[in-house]
């Protein structure tokens, strides 16, 4: 009875590792008496969600009979044929499924051979497919509200953002906005950076965005938010750079007390009234009205404010006009400021009033001033500040701290 035992389990054996031994190409059973043979199945399948859209991808059989692949879903009622002879199972091939519906779907893979033998099934379930709904529920990635940006030191226009939450897998988000050559330029803003520069942005224009997601981060289709949304409006203005800022001395212009008080004071980037000597301060040599000059280094399309710092103590303009001009040749006046012709002779010389500015308080303090807008504005270089009464009644000496400068970039 052992022997028989014995025997048999060596049988079982024997027979199980035989089968063992046979490779998914050579996998037969029989029906009715008929030899049936079952191609090998694909390895490692998996999915790739998309806009109305799937990707099924799997590594093929070794099996060198396998001439193509039908993929079936929605029990069977749709089906796909992918013909491939590719064998090699380090290689993936990748079968995009496409009009289907927003929906979770199964699929079921099967491999045929010439005869029209097919493998046993692969499903590849829970594949998720995206489209309007999905679409609808985005929104663009968020603006700093608190500091949207503005212009940067070298006059381009910086944007800000909120940081972008990475679950929602945004891509980048599309920057409208019109050139300087007025062509409509996108430019894109990625997701782990918080700004934009534009180098090129024509001031004054408008500018839109619009983010762009991915649903997962191996995604086929990138989606867009529905519409565009207006970034506020920028500035357009800048300070006029006082690196570029020369004395100059017209015919009759006021001269410095002394050579601590020249007129470059007024452009040192001092803050606040400051004391002497660190101030512009005239020789009192004459009486008021009084003119100074300067250069400003560059032309600018049109100046748009004023900042005036008075001296901390006394003698500081209350009353004073702001003239310019884009070019001194032949424009330079012959007569006083303080003579009744002045004002028709600077004019007819081509010089063009801006402002004048009257203060009501000691002139100490730091007053901005708009200038007038003008449809025309004037191009200007050379700035000539002609000062006609201080608020302390000194009618000989004038002192001012600092000035400052903004123009328009439009």
């Amino acid at each position: 009875m052992k022997n028989i035992v014995r025997i048999a389990a060596f049988c079982l054996l024997g027979y199980l590792l035989y089968g063992c031994s046979k490779q998914d190409t050579q996998f037969e059973s029989y029906l009715n008496g008929h030899e049936v043979k079952y191609p090998g199945t694909v390895a490692n399948a998996h999915s790739r969600p998309g806009n109305l859209r799937a990707a099924l991808t799997w590594n093929p059989s070794s099996d060198p009979s396998i001439t193509r692949y039908v993929i079936y879903w929605n029990n069977k009622a749709d089906s796909l044929i992918y013909t491939s002879t590719n064998h090699n199972p380090s290689d993936s091939l990748t079968v995009v499924i496409p009009n289907l519906n927003e929906y979770i779907y199964s699929f079921t893979v099967f491999s045929y051979d010439a005869k029209g033998n097919r493998s046993i099934p692969l499903d590849i379930n829970n594949v998720r497919v995206y489209g309007p709904i999905y679409q609808s529920g985005l929104s663009n990635r968020g603006y700093d509200v608190t500091n949207p940006g503005g212009l940067t030191a070298d006059g381009r226009f910086r944007l800000n953002f909120v940081k972008v939450d990475t679950s929602l897998h945004n891509t980048f988000t599309d920057i409208q906005y019109t050139n300087k050559a007025g062509a409509v330029t996108i430019g894109k803003l990625s997701p782990d950076s918080s700004a934009i520069v534009l180098s090129d942005y024509k001031a004054g224009t408008d500018i839109q965005f619009r983010s762009a997601f991915k649903p997962a981060v191996n995604a086929l289709d990138t989606f867009y938010v529905d519409s565009y949304e207006k970034f506020p409006l920028l500035p357009t203005t800048l300070i006029c750079d006082k690196n570029l800022f020369r004395k100059v001395y017209l015919t009759n212009d006021a001269k410095p007390y002394e050579g601590d008080t020249d007129i470059d004071r007024l452009w040192d980037n001092s803050n606040g009234p400051q004391g002497y000597p660190n101030i512009f301060h005239t020789d009192g040599n004459g009486s008021l009205p009084i003119v100074i000059t300067f250069d400003m280094g560059v032309i600018y399309k049109g100046l748009t404010a004023i900042e005036e710092t008075g001296r901390n103590c006394c003698h500081n303009p209350d009353d004073f006009e702001v003239w310019a001009i884009a070019d001194t040749t032949n424009a330079v006046t012959k007569l006083k400021a303080n003579d009744a012709g002045w004002t028709a002779e600077a004019t007819a010389k081509g010089w063009k009033l801006l402002k004048e500015i009257k203060r009501t308080d000691d002139g100490s303090a730091s007053l901005k001033v708009n200038f007038d807008p003008t449809p025309n504005p004037t191009p200007v270089r050379f700035i000539r500040i002609r000062v006609k009464h201080n608020s302390d009644n000194d009618g000989s000496y004038t002192n001012m701290s600092e000035l400052t400068f903004w123009h328009s970039l439009l």
